[in-house]
């Protein structure tokens, strides 16, 4: 098979778990993360999966955690440990995962049912479409994804890695810190997700300034996953954002506590 060309879609198979990936490394974001990301997805995903967390620090994760190694990348010290690794997730046979891959960043807040993310084009690429920005609205919407929420068929995507590997060095040269407008490139063929699926805080939730001084950020309507991309995560959001320029500074948002789940789903688990 030819480097760049991908494996065929395969029809999924009928009551087979689907794969809930996530990455943990250092020390930004602790254990509660994940096992709060885990009972988001119990709660919000009717269908079996597994939950595989990739990590440096498996301490404290819940035990229906799947703790794998960071994925075996070539990767120079400086990125060792960086958003780059999520290109080691496209590896095939890695961690023996089989049908679809939902990767989801560990600081995203799942609101809604999630069942619609493995229904949508079945058996293709998805990714956000990176959100447009505020000053830039007349411009036309640039061709790149958001890597926090991608869906990808486990088998059918080692073409990704095989291309980073032998552009390495020009692919962390030239997009240093922008991983998933490397990741758009090299998946090909793709598919957005519909708009009012993914939502960002910074950019749907938080009024444009100056009313972000005066009015809480509200949960728009539609919205199954809330990205938090960069600052506030969703802890610090909770309780206002005031760092940096105040075009940046968020009122409160009580809300998010009702999302992040501290508990087991007990309801799931009864049945009920």
């Amino acid at each position: 098979m030819p480097q760049n060309a991908a494996s065929s879609p395969k029809s999924p198979v009928p009551g087979a778990p689907v794969n809930i990936v996530t990455l943990k490394w250092g020390d930004r974001y602790g254990p509660e993360f994940a096992n709060r990301l885990y009972r988001a997805i119990d709660h919000h995903l009717t269908r079996p999966f597994r939950f595989l967390c990739f990590t440096d620090d498996e301490s404290g994760l819940l035990p229906e955690i799947e703790p794998h190694p960071l994925p075996a990348l070539d990767l120079p010290e400086y990125k060792a440990r960086s958003t780059w690794l999520k290109v080691g997730l496209f590896a095939d046979g890695l961690a023996d995962m089989e049908g679809d891959c939902l990767f989801l960043d560990l600081d995203l807040l799942i609101v809604d049912g999630i069942d619609c993310f493995f229904d949508y084009e079945p058996g293709r690429r998805c990714i956000i479409h990176n959100w447009t920005l505020r000053h830039q609205i007349f411009r036309k919407r640039p061709e790149i994804g958001n890597s926090s929420v991608v869906r990808w068929q486990a088998g059918t995507t080692q073409f990704i890695v095989d291309r980073f590997l032998g552009e390495r060095d020009w692919a962390l040269q030239t997009f240093d810190t922008a991983e998933q407008t490397y990741v758009t490139l090299a998946m090909g063929e793709r598919h957005w997700w519909p708009e009012t699926w993914v939502r960002s805080f910074k950019r749907h939730s938080v009024p444009a300034f100056p009313l972000n001084l005066l009015a809480a950020p509200k949960l728009p309507p539609g919205t199954r996953i809330l990205v938090f991309h960069g600052r506030p995560d969703p802890d610090q959001a909770l309780g206002g954002w005031r760092r940096g320029r105040l075009h940046r500074r968020t009122r409160p948002a009580p809300w998010i506590a009702d999302h992040w789940r501290e508990a087991p789903d007990d309801a799931r688990r009864s049945g009920a």
